[in-house]
């Protein structure tokens, strides 16, 4: 019994040298976090880019209004190279402390690289990184290098690059005009055969004192014209950006994609120009494929349930057949961003809502036949049927407008 206790103990003892800790470890002070990257295309013609590093100490006194808060919250470290290695390594030599990627959740790609080189050469390194997340966010700067959204300083959230991610999170939530995506996705659509990717698109409202948006003064204006915005979906094919779809065109799009979650849609009404508004709050969308005489032909339907919001005419919204003709004007209004979004895809010779992705699931072998030339003769070819039901749930605390009663008096 004795012996089977000290071989025991032996054995503990023995184990504890596989478990003295880790061996990659990094101290906090020894390292800097890194928020957001920004890749440019540089006046060589290589790669440029931009780390936003955070402050701790800055953020905390900026949220508190300590006297800290006088000093940016982040910091940014710019590097040049061949490749995305070349670019951390570079811009590592410049740091005194160890460059962290795993917190990183954005990368900003300039419309400009996105256009002339593409982005497939360089996202392999994000892709294959054990630092960067598969999950970051990705957003490509427009009008404006990439840098220039990386170094500007936001009012409310103190790190710009958390601002972006917020504001592109909104624009597709809560406006349905343009599209949050993480660099998971981006590569899962680069690779299919049967979809073009889409990213979401950011710029500057006030992009004209480029130098001053990277001062604390800009953050001392209540209207702070800096703050970064969304804008527009762009499509790419072959890994280039080709085009941007904005407003009706990009809800059309996003209908197709079933990612609108709450939107808000304006119609005329007689002579009154955008006189009702109505805000969806919730949507199904279904896309099926059927063969009809050897070719696909798609069928979208779309339903919509949402609330009438604002009335700016004399109308008594309790009478049936005016709610049944206000759900009419609403269901073309959808089908009609629909269709032009398709038209612009069409254009393109972009499949970006994925239709050979679908006829591959349902018809393998038809698909087979289709995808050698898919996008560039297939899909500006194929018919798209559209359908849409808008269903108006509630109509708000009033039956009429107030401005009913109002005419009536004059």
């Amino acid at each position: 019994m004795n012996r089977l206790k000290k071989l025991l103990l032996l054995v503990m003892i023995l184990l504890t040298a596989f478990t003295s800790g880790c061996w990659d470890k990094q101290e906090l002070n020894g390292i800097a976090l890194v928020s957001a990257i920004g890749v440019d295309k540089s006046e060589k013609g290589n790669l440029m880019g931009s780390y936003q590093i955070i402050n701790p100490s800055n953020v905390a006194g900026a949220l508190q209004g300590g006297g800290n808060g006088e000093k940016p919250p982040v910091a940014v470290l710019t590097s040049t190279g061949n490749n995305v290695l070349e670019l951390d390594r570079t811009a590592s030599s410049k740091s005194s402390r160890y460059l962290y990627l795993r917190h990183a959740n954005l990368l900003v790609i300039s419309e400009e690289l996105a256009k002339d080189k593409g982005i497939i050469s360089f996202l392999d390194a994000f892709d294959r990184s054990t630092n960067f997340r598969s999950t970051s966010r990705v957003v490509i700067a427009r009008d404006l290098k990439a840098a220039d959204i990386i170094e500007t300083l936001a009012s409310v959230d103190k790190v710009s690059g958390e601002k972006v991610i917020k504001t592109m999170q909104a624009a597709e939530e809560e406006l349905g005009v343009s599209i949050s995506v993480n660099l998971q996705e981006l590569i899962k659509n680069l690779v299919s055969e049967g979809r073009e990717p889409i990213i979401g698109g950011i710029t500057i409202k006030q992009k004209g004192d480029k130098e001053k948006n990277k001062k604390m003064d800009v953050t001392a204006s209540t209207l702070n014209l800096a703050n970064p915005i969304s804008s527009g979906i762009g499509i790419f094919k072959n890994g280039k950006l080709v085009d941007w779809v904005d407003g009706d065109k990009a809800k059309g799009t996003m209908w197709v994609l079933k990612k609108i979650k709450t939107v808000n849609l304006n119609i005329d009404w007689e002579n009154e120009k955008d006189a009702i508004s109505y805000q969806a709050v919730r949507q199904k969308t279904k896309v099926k494929m059927k063969m009809k005489n050897g070719k696909p032909k798609m069928f979208i339907k779309v339903q919509a349930e949402g609330d009438i919001r604002e009335v700016r005419v004399p109308l008594d919204v309790t009478e049936t057949q005016v709610l049944m003709k206000i759900e009419k004007k609403l269901s073309g209004e959808i089908k009609k961003q629909i269709n032009e979004a398709i038209a612009v895809a069409k254009e393109n010779k972009a499949d970006i809502f994925g239709f050979g992705d679908i006829i591959y699931q349902r018809d393998p072998k038809a698909w087979e036949k289709l995808k050698g030339d898919w996008h560039e003769v297939a899909f500006p070819a194929l018919e798209v049927d559209v359908e849409v039901e808008t269903f108006i749930r509630r109509t708000g605390l009033r039956n009429k407008p107030f401005i009913s009663e109002f005419k009536d008096e004059k």
